[in-house]
């Protein structure tokens, strides 16, 4: 495909030249960097054209790119790049999230291997450290998005820690303060000992665990009872046994007091419908401290919460187990009531469910603790309003209940984390007890016992303001006024109770009421070729910058879109990165070969009436696939706009208009220019379609052929409405008769360029104006005075008899098609047994009913054409 034909009127080649073979190394970081350097990706808050926003979901200034951010950035990036060329003022937010606990990780980590912890350094030298770390070795991700080619505005990028994004949370926590919606006050929370801070909800890894069940006897004689719990440590902090007030069981000890086993105090028994009497016992112990339903059972009635846990998991209860580590301590503990009788059952190992944390692994301790809280509440209702009432859409629409779950069952937020990196809280505490709340124009007060609230903020509080904060807020700036709204966010199924519900709540908390996205375009989640999800302990982790070494940025994009079904998991293996590769490099050949053989976009389009049958037909597919190309992209269906592309391209375009044309060029002539006229205009226009998704290998094919400055900003293809069913039937006709002849062809075990002697009878039929191509296509010759007919086709309406004497084993074919047409015809025999046994479908599923008739009919087919095929053969 890549040698130019020569026509007998051609004369020097002029048309412009490409390399023999595409090498994405020498292209892609240059390309990338020049349209850097030009401003293509820049917003300017001034222009009179329509917004297009879209916030990058801020990776971590720990991370490097994963699959997941390259799949995400892949996604992003083509919506903005055909905003950019439909005419839009498009912005794409980048940014980087300082991700407290992680980032705080890492530095203390560095510190260690020093010897040195960040108490050693103290608060103020210590934050100087972290900083130094992100100036020096934190955010390598941004050039590994440049690698991707990431279409966003450099110029903007922002970190949630910068002085404008602090100054926007200082000023919604003090909003949100004054409004009573932040409050402080002491509960249970999710408490890391490795990192020794409290966890969100959502931040907690719940995974099965092997433990231990262990049944305890509390009291003695007829007022004892028995509990079970796998924390037998925490027994040193109960303050009650409950049960539930209809117990018959226990109605007699309802109100007294039992002793505590390896303590010198004793709890009463309470009753509490909370308590399940199916369950167990129907009793349990109540250790307000350290279990959030406990704390609850508590304030009900009132019970002491004793901490017997410190903020490292250590028992600080005085006796024989303090200074102990929370898991010696259960062992000790349970060794210690086996001494005394108390044990009444243990089981082991007991799998239940234990929540972990998210960043370091550690078992989670649920902890009584003084923290600050968002009341979410009345935020929450607000976040489900305005998808319910459709001022915001979920896509797809089936995921929009996950979110209902999750935003009308909200508790309120712990914000606090007791963390030195990150927005430490704005609220100072006096000598005397009092609270001030201190906005970022506000100075906070000072004397003798005055201290800043030591704790910082949840990550999650920051970037949940990133769609505005980003863009200057709290200041009314050029910039908030063009480009919030957001038009999109895209991000994973797995963000939307993160992330995407914070943004909700603080977008129309913060902005009067007005949203911050109007469409939620939810994704999957990458996963192994076998639909595993990657992990580095399945050793199946990719780095997709291995892959774009080995096969380009394009071909990873491309295989990554191909995959993108709204909100669903997407496999990916290598072998599809080389399926894309292979096709970078096909639109590289074909592009070469036409520019070789006077594809050109110089000039008019010639009118209809000027056009062959394959002309309009390839005219009038290219303006349906545009059309589909624009449907999908609204419908965020990636995976089917890439496939309808990939096939248009490589199928349509290059298999068969440009094999249907070779004729018409090797001709030469005016036909040769009005075809070359449109297959420049097929190529220009292909080639912008896929300029989002395979931006690199497109740009340089599309500015060689056209000359224009670059695919980034030109025009997104428009559809003119140019339509010729005529020529779509005439052509898919052709290419029905070429198929079939092909297929015969190699069931006769001929060689795909091996040339046979054939007949064409193709008059009365359209057929007749494509005999030369043809011909061309199936490596059929001209008769020659020998020509001995010795099969006969009949195809679309015409007739090709061929001459294939010397070039088959007639006897050994003969053969081979009558094995296969018994085999089909023993298919079909009891294929039809099963149909007419109605035994047989009365109890089938329907599906196994379909199947069948799926074997019948290809069956019946196949008896249709090997029959053919034998009355074609010459005799032995």
């Amino acid at each position: 495909m890549t040698d130019k034909i020569q026509r007998p009127d051609s004369g020097p080649n002029s048309a412009p030249e490409l390399p023999t073979q595409y090498v994405p190394a020498e292209v892609e970081v240059p390309l990338y960097e020049r349209w850097v350097e030009r401003g293509y990706f820049e917003a300017d808050a001034k222009s009179e054209k329509p917004p297009y926003t879209v916030v990058i979901p801020p990776p971590n200034v720990t991370g490097s790119l994963h699959l997941g951010h390259a799949f995400e950035h892949t996604l992003i990036d083509a919506l903005t790049r055909r905003k950019r060329m439909q005419g839009f003022e498009t912005l794409w937010q980048p940014g980087m999230d300082h991700a407290g606990i992680a980032t705080q990780n890492v530095v203390e980590r560095e510190l260690a291997k020093e010897g040195k912890s960040r108490h050693d350094l103290g608060r103020e030298a210590f934050i100087e450290r972290v900083w130094k770390w992100k100036a020096e070795s934190g955010g390598q991700i941004a050039g590994q998005m440049r690698r991707l080619g990431d279409g966003v505005a450099w110029s903007r990028d922002r970190f949630t820690m910068d002085e404008g994004l602090s100054r926007a949370v200082q000023t919604i926590f003090k909003k949100l303060y004054d409004d009573e919606l932040i409050y402080r006050a002491e509960r249970i929370i999710n408490w890391c000992p490795r990192c020794l801070t409290a966890i969100s909800d959502i931040e907690v890894d719940y995974q099965d665990d092997d433990g231990e069940l262990v049944s305890l006897k509390y009291g003695e004689g007829d007022e004892s009872l028995v509990v079970a719990t796998t924390r037998a440590e925490t027994m040193l902090g109960d303050t009650a046994v409950a049960v539930h007030p209809d117990d018959e069981r226990y109605a007699h000890l309802i109100g007294k007091r039992i002793k505590l086993p390896l303590t010198d105090r004793t709890i009463p028994l309470v009753a509490d419908a909370h308590v399940d009497p199916e369950f167990g016992t129907g009793a349990v112990k109540v250790t307000p401290a350290h279990d959030p339903n406990d704390f609850a059972i508590g304030q009900r009635h009132g019970l002491e919460s004793i901490e017997v846990l410190d903020e490292r998991g250590v028992i600080t209860v005085h006796g024989p187990f303090q200074g102990l580590d929370r898991f010696e301590a259960r062992s000790a503990i349970v060794a210690a009531l086996r001494a005394e009788g108390r044990i009444v059952a243990e089981k082991r190992p007991y799998t239940h469910s234990v929540g972990h944390c998210s960043r370091c692994k550690t078992t989670l301790e649920p902890r009584l603790s003084l923290q600050w809280w968002v009341k979410v509440e009345p935020l929450a209702k607000a976040a489900g309003d305005a998808v319910r009432d459709g001022r915001v859409d979920i896509h797809p629409a089936d995921l929009s209940q996950r979110y209902f779950d999750w935003v009308d069952n909200l508790n309120d937020w712990c914000i606090s984390r007791q963390l030195w990196w990150g927005h430490r809280i704005p609220v100072w505490h006096g000598p005397n007890g009092e609270t001030v709340c201190v906005g970022p124009d506000e100075q906070p007060p000072t004397g003798e016992g005055w201290t800043q609230d030591p704790d910082v903020l949840d990550t999650w509080f920051s970037s949940g303001l990133w769609p505005f904060s980003t863009l200057g807020w709290p200041e009314k700036t050029p910039d908030l006024e063009k480009f919030y709204p957001n038009s999109v966010l895209v991000t994973g199924y797995d963000l939307l109770f993160f992330w995407i519900a914070r943004m909700m709540m603080f977008g129309l908390y913060a902005m009067d009421g007005q949203v911050p996205f109007r469409t939620i375009a939810l994704h999957g989640m990458v996963r192994d070729e076998h639909g595993k999800k990657m992990s580095k302990s399945f050793g199946n982790v990719v780095n997709p910058l291995d892959w774009m070494d080995t096969y380009g940025s394009d071909a990873v994009r491309f295989t990554l879109a191909k995959g993108a079904n709204p909100g669903t998991d997407v496999p990916i293996g290598e072998d599809w990165v080389q399926a894309s590769r292979n096709f970078a490099n096909k639109i590289w050949n074909a592009t070469r070969f036409a520019l070789m053989n006077g594809a050109t976009v110089e000039g008019e389009l010639p009118p209809a009436e000027k056009l062959s049958a394959t002309d309009r037909w390839i005219l009038s597919r290219l303006n349906t696939v545009v059309a589909e190309a624009d449907a999908y992209y609204e419908d965020y269906q990636f995976a089917k706009l890439a496939d309808a592309l990939y096939h248009f391209a490589w199928d349509e375009v290059f298999d068969w208009y440009v094999e249907l044309s070779k004729t018409t060029f090797f001709a030469g002539g005016e036909q040769a220019a009005v075809s070359g006229r449109v297959l420049g205009e097929v190529l220009d226009v292909t080639l912008r379609l896929l300029h989002p998704i395979v931006p690199f290998v497109t740009e340089t094919l599309w500015t060689t052929l056209t000359g224009g400055e670059s695919l980034v900003i030109a025009d997104w293809p428009k559809d003119s409405g140019f339509r010729d069913t005529a020529a779509e039937s005439e052509i898919e006709n052709l290419q029905q008769a070429i198929t079939e002849v092909r297929r015969f062809r190699s069931d006769q075990g001929l060689q795909p360029g091996q040339k046979v002697p054939a007949r064409m009878d193709l008059s009365g039929t359209k057929l007749v104006a494509h005999e030369a191509a043809i011909r061309q296509l199936l490596r059929l010759q001209p008769e020659g005075e020998a020509f001995q007919v010795t099969a006969t086709l009949p195809i679309a309406g015409a007739t090709v008899a061929l001459d294939l004497s010397g070039t088959i084993d007639v006897t050994a074919e003969r053969k081979r098609l009558t094995k296969d047409l018994g085999a089909a015809e023993k298919e079909i025999a009891q294929a039809n047994a099963k149909l007419s046994n109605e035994a047989f479908l009365a109890k089938a599923p329907d599906n196994v009913v379909d199947k069948i008739r799926g074997r019948l009919s290809k069956a019946e087919t196949d008896v249709t054409r090997l029959t053919a095929q034998l009355d074609s053969l010459p005799e032995a």
